[in-house]
């Protein structure tokens, strides 16, 4: 057995619209694989350590919760580089995606700052982008698949020219509702939109990420894991797929 090292940032603060959910995920597929997922608790003031943890997750907030956390998270910006530097995974979902970015301005302009981890940059808008919504993505070379999840943002977030999205929408608004992206990928981090939570509609990627952090707890490769029967997991993604789909969308 395997203990796969999770450090969850900010818990009491993002974790609107039931992301935790995506922590309940990754510790049930890590334990039908005859892994452990242990996982820590990051509030304001706690450190981060290089080696202590191989996946991190920053959940979404709203406007409020996340001005409460962004000074406290940009005292840990160096740390968290340092430890994505060094091979740990993250993933960041609403609140957090945007957090990773250079910044934030909020609705009222509130001047949020950023870390600078994702090359990117987000301000509200006057109207909210939400809905179904479903992209087409490719984390490894010549593997495309779709990620089906719910929108509910006003930030219009721009990547840097260069950037890598996470994946091109086939319905919904996404980054900006212009661009045709969302998301964002950097090596082993990610940050996105999709709410929901995200992962039990997207098995796929849960494993990615889990793969990603044994990847980190060896020192090694990526390893190829066990195919589970994700027969609910397939058809809660086609239900969500389905409704992005009616609900089309200009790309």
């Amino acid at each position: 057995m395997t203990a796969i090292r999770v450090g969850h940032l900010y818990p009491d603060y993002l974790n609107i619209y039931a992301d935790r959910g995506n922590i309940a995920v990754l510790a049930q597929r890590a334990v039908w694989r005859s892994h452990e997922l242990e996982v820590t608790a990051i509030g304001m003031g706690d450190p981060i350590r290089a080696g202590e943890h191989d996946l991190y997750y920053v959940g979404g907030g709203q406007d409020r919760e996340q001005l409460l956390v962004a000074e406290d998270l940009l005292g840990k910006a160096s740390a968290l580089r340092e430890v994505v530097a060094g091979g740990a995974a993250l993933l960041a979902v609403c609140g957090g995606y945007q957090l990773l970015g250079r910044g934030y301005r909020g609705f009222h302009g509130e001047d949020m700052p950023g870390i600078g981890l994702l090359p990117l940059e987000t301000v509200a808008g006057e109207r909210r982008m939400i809905g179904d919504v479903l992209l087409e993505c490719e984390l490894e070379p010549g593997e495309r698949r779709t990620l089906a999840g719910f929108e509910n943002h006003a930030g219009r977030t721009r990547l840097d020219p260069g950037a890598e999205p996470l994946g091109r929408v086939l319905a919904g608004f996404g980054n900006d509702g212009e661009s045709g992206f969302e998301g964002c990928r950097a090596g082993r981090v990610i940050g996105t939109y999709l709410h929901g939570p995200l992962l039990p509609r997207n098995p796929w990627l849960a494993d990615w990420l889990l793969s990603q952090a044994l990847a980190h707890r060896s020192g090694g490769e990526p390893p190829q894991l066990e195919p589970l029967p994700d027969e609910l997991e397939r058809q809660a993604h086609e239900v969500s797929a389905g409704r992005a789909r009616a609900r089309g969308g200009k790309f």
